[in-house]
């Protein structure tokens, strides 16, 4: 595993002022950024795999994986180890062991003060993420009044008006589109672990914030450069930065 990378520093976060745009809306992705799930999935992942013999779970492989559609994604997995399923096939297995395991999931450093610090100030915020509708149950179900807190959940691999998985930016943009204010994509800031993600809310237009995990191997100044804040946790997020209200003293 990685060793934690220091958070990207600019002028404007030393100073308190704002060189960010002004974001009145908030997108947030799920996994691995508001739930500590993505060891969770590489752990169901690495029991489908058990049962055919020797073979690993690679991070390479993980990361081709990450905000994907659920049927992308299970063809990659299909492809990356020659496996005799179908996509349909390959998900049912993981959703048994999904079953087990994503009950489990605890909410990641800093997100409880953030949402409902945004809540209690009336700042309009929802979640876009790749998850099916069987896994959102399972990984939010001792997490319901958090989740309450959203405006609206967009599931990317099963909404309908989604036609691909990030890095497109399809997902984001619908998301965006049922605020009932409807936002410029300008006005919009997404909070992302994956390098997919932080592409697809860029392709989209938006800005982002990029909190990548700690097995992320992505070449950082790449993205760095991509995303308009680079932090190690979301405790570390200054909603002031991006004009939204700062956190109680």
């Amino acid at each position: 595993m990685a060793a934690p990378m220091a958070s990207t520093t600019t002028t404007s976060e030393m100073n308190g002022s704002a060189d960010f745009p002004k974001i009145s809306h908030v997108i947030f992705d799920m996994d691995g950024l508001l739930l500590d799930t993505e060891t969770l999935y590489t752990k169901a992942t690495q029991r489908v795999l058990d049962e055919y013999g020797g073979k690993t779970y690679t991070w390479e492989v993980k990361s081709k994986c990450m905000g994907h559609k659920l049927d992308e994604a299970a063809q990659i997995m299909i492809d990356a180890y020659d496996l005799p399923l179908t996509p349909e096939q390959y998900m049912e297995k993981g959703l048994e062991q999904y079953k087990i395991i994503f009950p489990t999931a605890e909410l990641m450093p800093g997100v409880k003060k953030l949402v409902t610090h945004l809540h209690k100030h009336n700042v309009p915020m929802a979640v876009a993420t790749g998850a099916s509708t069987e896994n959102f149950e399972l990984e939010t179900m001792h997490h319901k009044k958090l989740f309450a807190l959203f405006d609206h959940v967009v599931l990317l691999s099963s909404d309908p008006e989604v036609a691909k998985g990030k890095p497109a930016p399809d997902g984001f943009l619908v998301c965006a589109s049922r605020f009932k204010d409807k936002p410029k994509p300008e006005q919009v800031l997404v909070f992302e672990d994956a390098d997919n993600g932080v592409m697809a809310a860029t392709n989209a237009g938006m800005s982002v914030v990029w909190i990548p995990g700690p097995q992320s191997q992505s070449d950082r100044s790449e993205y760095d450069n991509v995303a308009s804040l680079t932090l190690d946790s979301m405790a570390d997020f200054k909603p002031e930065l991006f004009g939204l209200p700062p956190y109680d003293s």
